[in-house]
């Protein structure tokens, strides 16, 4: 199963960053364990397995209500499970991401009549490998294959522990989230190698309990594209709780990601880290992920459809946050156009539409109208009628180019420049 798959690559990345020689069972009792479950707060859930005392409240044991469950009931339920691991086969009550053998289950599931292979390392791999997903906001986690970030993971785990321990209302069985919001700190641009948890908070309140906030999965999937220079890294995205959900192995296109960071920074000279707050708001994560790979076209930012499928004039406002917004909306229509010379040919039409519209002479604003009418065309047939009546009276070359080079762009990408021209013209107007 995925989860061991995952451990395994992760102990065979430690054991060569660290010239050990750990196998599953080793690293599960000198370092997993340890970590995880030998204290009163655990780091992850022990789902069905014995780890898991479903009588225990942790609201109420963290506000003292209930009393701290005793060493020797932590060293009993860890027997239970050696001895339940040694003498039955890998299935959901020991091995994390395994289907239950009860077939009709609501966590059963990758029914086949083929006997799977599985040992009891593969048992032990499952529990690391669980607890390195990277929970995002909208329920689901992914499992990363590249083994540096891995590595990463796991260096923020003793983190998590340690907060655990000095934070009494802190709740537990969050490393998932946790990882999501040490990843995204990990790779941004104010971690500090020298103070790791420097402008490091993650935590929310209510009623008293603190929690770690979900991470949004831009902010893992822009750190992930800026601190690593492969053109595409697979992760596989799932959730497990009371019924299992399984996306399935979703490709990430970092260079499509990183292409948006460089064009804000080049076109437009300051730190892009406020635009990032704005990519992939426009749907979630689940959705972004039935398109079957994740690249420019979902970090869409939200409030785009507006201009992109109905023509509407942006307005350009004196404001900081709204230029940022204004900013980020052209720079992802670039990115999707994947064609810089375009930038510069929009606002040459969009100079060109200006100029044309102040000539008018007449008092009802026909240039203007025609201008307009122009602009608020979504498709190339409609952009060309709309231009057919502007080209009869002016003789500005770039506008015949435009209509030139509309007209031989591949329709998808029509929708994409014309909305990128009622931006500058907006810029110009503003």
């Amino acid at each position: 199963m995925i989860t061991s798959v995952l451990g395994k690559k992760f102990l065979d990345a430690f054991n060569l960053s660290n010239s050990t020689n750990y196998n599953a069972r080793q690293f599960f009792f000198e370092k997993f364990y340890p970590l995880f479950f030998n204290h009163s707060k655990y780091m992850m859930s022990g789902g069905n397995s014995p780890f898991e005392n479903p009588k225990i409240s942790w609201d109420d044991m963290l506000r003292g209500k209930k009393p701290i469950e005793p060493i020797d009931k932590r060293k009993e339920r860890l027997e239970k499970f050696i001895e339940k691991v040694e003498t039955n086969q890998a299935e959901m009550s020991i091995a994390v991401g395994y289907p239950s053998l009860d077939l009709m289950a609501t966590t059963s599931g990758q029914i086949s009549n083929i006997k799977a292979n599985t040992t009891i390392d593969d048992i032990y791999l499952s529990w690391i490998g669980a607890g390195l997903g990277v929970g995002v906001q909208g329920g689901l986690s992914i499992l990363f294959d590249h083994p540096q970030i891995l590595l990463d993971i796991y260096e923020g785990w003793h983190y998590y522990r340690d907060t655990l321990n000095k934070i009494p209302l802190l709740k537990g069985n969050q490393v998932n989230t946790w990882n999501g919001q040490w990843i995204a700190h990990r790779y941004s641009k104010t971690y500090s190698a020298a103070i790791p948890t420097a402008n490091f908070n993650p935590y929310t309140t209510k009623d008293e309990i603190i929690s770690i906030e979900t991470q949004s999965w831009t902010k893992v999937l822009l750190g992930i594209a800026r601190s690593f220079e492969a053109a595409q890294m697979m992760g596989y995205v799932y959730n497990l709780g009371q019924t299992n959900t399984t996306v399935g192995f979703i490709p990430f296109s970092l260079i499509q990601i990183r292409r948006a960071i460089d064009l804000y920074k080049r076109f437009f000279g300051m730190d892009g880290l406020k635009a990032e707050e704005l990519y992939g708001t426009a749907f979630g994560f689940i959705k972004a992920c039935q398109a079957g790979s994740i690249g420019i076209k979902a970090m869409e930012p939200k409030g785009l459809k507006e201009y992109l499928e109905f023509g509407k004039l942006p307005k350009y406002k004196d404001d900081e946050n709204e230029k940022i917004k204004f900013n980020t909306y052209q720079i992802w229509i670039l990115a999707m156009l994947n064609n810089e010379q375009l930038w510069a040919k929009a606002q040459e039409f969009a100079n060109a539409l200006n100029a044309y519209s102040c000539s008018s002479n007449n008092a009802k604003n026909t240039k203007t109208n025609k201008v307009l009418a122009v602009l608020a065309s979504t498709t190339k047939k409609n952009f060309i009628e709309s231009l057919v009546e502007v080209v009869s009276e002016t003789e500005e070359k770039v506008i015949m180019d435009i209509a030139g080079i509309v007209n031989s762009m591949p329709s998808d990408n029509v929708p994409y420049f014309l909305t990128l021209i009622r931006f500058h013209y907006a810029a110009i107007n503003k």
